[in-house]
């Protein structure tokens, strides 16, 4: 497997990515909580990007994969400023497209880089999560656990998660469901019936709250939190590829 190669951002993070040239808009993948940049997903986008002659970019988020960091001194800001680093790589207006997390995350850059963005796919978008869904999910004796550093959630993808008081308190600083939330651009929500990490509810919530020209919300039933079986994939590909042809096209 190819080794990727490393930048360093302006915190000190030294973040591994993957990137291939083509033309753009380019399209840059965007990992969950816990995840790393080998992911099923991540790969697809990218044989699909360079089958189609298209820029693409795949990284990790410090504390993940091949990045530097532990994962438990990481939060959404951390995360997000690995995000703006890895963008800043590219060249003119980028498609986004965050898996779960990094639906969030793709949201926060949409509105601190609008100029960057040419449109955005989420993939059970989990935006606000560590408040929605863990905070308002903990009981008193997990709410008391936390206020001591931290609090351990199990996880259906392995060992429990060890979810830490600034990642909550920290992750309040970046929620995008409580102000006006413009995407001036595609915008297309993918979500499956059957997934209980992120329900439906919160795909609808988005759906409702976001302000633009042209989002898109399908709802694919059966499918799980990961959505990487061949049908969902495919979903994937033509959803971005729907959004890079609405997209504005860079000039020549």
């Amino acid at each position: 497997m190819t080794e990727p190669a490393y930048l360093v951002t302006p915190q000190g993070r030294r973040i591994a990515h993957h990137q291939t040239p083509g033309r753009g808009p380019g399209v840059v993948f965007l990992g969950g909580f816990n995840s790393d940049m080998q992911g099923s997903k991540a790969l697809f986008l990218q044989a699909w990007a360079e089958a189609q002659g298209r820029a693409f970019l795949r990284f990790d988020y410090s504390g993940h994969g091949q990045s530097s960091g532990d994962f438990r001194d990481g939060a959404i800001g951390d995360w997000l400023q690995d995000a703006e680093a890895a963008l800043a790589l590219t060249e003119e207006r980028q498609v986004l497209v965050g898996s779960s997390m990094g639906g969030w995350i793709a949201l926060l850059l949409a509105r601190r880089h609008p100029e960057r963005i040419a449109g955005l796919v989420g993939i059970a978008a989990a935006p606000d999560f560590t408040e929605d869904s863990m905070w308002a999910g903990f009981s008193e004796a997990q709410k008391a656990e936390l206020a001591q550093g931290q609090v351990a959630l199990p996880s259906d993808y392995g060992a429990p998660y060890i979810i830490t008081r600034r990642l909550i308190e920290e992750g309040r600083r970046h929620l995008v469901l409580r102000q006006p939330l413009s995407l001036p651009f595609p915008v297309r929500l993918l979500q499956g019936s059957a997934d209980t990490d992120v329900p439906p509810a919160v795909a609808l919530r988005l759906f409702d709250h976001a302000q633009g020209p042209d989002i898109r919300l399908t709802l694919v039933k059966g499918a799980d939190h990961r959505f990487s079986t061949p049908d969902c994939l495919g979903a994937i590909a033509a959803a971005l590829a729907e959004v890079l042809a609405a997209a504005p096209q860079p000039l020549r």
